[in-house]
């Protein structure tokens, strides 16, 4: 008596077409990020991205502030469970005075394709602060993969000297993380 299992013959080039659609799309992205993302005690890069109206905005504009250096995208889900924590950062840490650095702010980069959806997302999720850029990329966004970023939401905080001194703070781990270092 002999058992055969069943061979569905269709099934396996279905998945195998499947995951080689896949590699062929997210692979071009991943390559070219920085492996690992950048690391804690490093400079960080500069970013220069148009904001909401169009204007160039750079992250180099902030010296002397902490600033929270946060890639979302308003269709990730778990971008916009985050939001409320960074929106009450910003409002409990953007006056204090910190060991290096007058201020708290947030540096928001989209990696959104859709203008309109973007622009909505700061709307809903009350995201006061100025500075918003996207160069509406997605996955393609060029700070993105200078700063290594495979996975959203990702964030970098930076101190007053733009050096970077924590890495994806979420939840109550940003404003422990901030409190510990102020004046």
């Amino acid at each position: 008596m002999s058992l055969s299992l069943p061979y569905h013959r269709p099934f396996f080039p279905t998945v195998l077409s499947l995951l080689c659609g896949v590699a062929f799309f997210w692979l071009p992205q991943i390559v070219n990020a920085q492996p690992g993302g950048l690391k804690v005690g490093e400079k960080a890069p500069e970013i220069v991205q148009a904001g909401v109206d169009g204007k160039d905005l750079k992250l180099s504009d902030l010296k002397g502030k902490m600033v929270l250096i946060d890639f979302w995208a308003s269709w990730c889900r778990p971008c916009r469970y985050e939001n409320p924590n960074v929106v009450k950062a910003y409002e409990a840490f953007k006056d204090s005075k910190f060991k290096s650095g007058k201020g708290f702010t947030v540096f928001s980069v989209s990696l959104d394709q859709q203008k309109d959806r973007w622009l909505q997302a700061i709307t809903e999720d009350k995201l006061v602060w100025k500075e918003h850029v996207s160069d509406l990329k997605g996955w393609g966004n060029a700070a993105g993969q200078m700063y290594g970023v495979t996975g959203i939401p990702m964030s970098y905080l930076i101190d007053g000297n733009g050096v970077i001194i924590a890495k994806n703070l979420r939840g109550p781990a940003l404003e422990e993380t901030l409190k510990s270092h102020l004046k």
